[in-house]
């Protein structure tokens, strides 16, 4: 497995290259201000993406939807709760002062249970609405190993925000402890900004889950 990040100002968020070593078959995840970047990358890569997974629709996850859909013309899947907020990334995008193009349309929707197969990878969605109606995790499943691609449900030493719009505190704790916290402590995070963690991490010192 290949998981590169592609972080870019103004909000940090990772954008994600999650590829298969062996057949170099490979999805985007939350295409944000770091996608031309992630193009750039996957194209010298020699990559063959499949997909283009949103973890939820809050503007930074998805500024680049529309530049990875003309680089690669593969479905964007997205889970329906979030429909609204995706349909609202101009007004998204007046709230924090910036200029934003509307994207291209969802293709399928996200919904749990729902597995993808990116060569010898299995990627599983899980629902974890709380940062937003409809955000979801996707747990990678490889020979051996899982990873969580779990957005801005968790962080390193934090959790994501509640305060926008669909947001709710109670059900994001509940989202993380009912579905995140199900996986061992050395399963690792790899957060919407910022750096990774681990599970176990974050059930022992995590300050919002004490």
């Amino acid at each position: 497995m290949r998981l590169r990040a592609f972080p870019a100002p103004p909000f940090d968020e990772n954008a994600y290259l999650l590829s298969c070593d062996d057949t170099r078959e490979a999805v985007v995840i939350d295409p944000g201000d770091g996608t031309s970047a992630l193009i750039r990358d996957a194209k010298a890569a020699g990559v063959s993406v499949k997909a283009i997974l949103l973890t939820h629709a809050h503007i930074d996850h998805i500024t680049g939807v529309g530049l990875a859909k003309a680089a690669f013309e593969v479905p964007v899947y997205l889970h329906p709760a979030d429909q609204f907020l995706y349909d609202a990334v101009v007004e998204q995008g007046r709230m924090f002062g910036m200029p934003v193009s509307p994207q291209p349309p969802i293709d399928q929707q996200l919904a749990s249970g729902m597995t993808f197969q990116v060569g010898q990878l299995t990627i599983r969605v899980h629902e974890t609405p709380g940062h937003s109606p409809g955000h979801v995790v996707f747990e990678v499943q490889q020979p051996g190993a899982i990873d969580l691609i779990v957005g801005d449900t968790l962080f390193a030493g934090s959790i994501g925000r509640t305060d926008l719009p669909g947001g709710d505190y109670a059900t994001l704790i509940d989202s993380i402890r009912r579905v995140l916290l199900a996986f061992s402590d050395d399963v690792p995070a790899h957060p919407g900004h910022y750096g990774a963690t681990t599970i176990g991490k974050e059930r022992y010192e995590n300050p919002f889950l004490r």
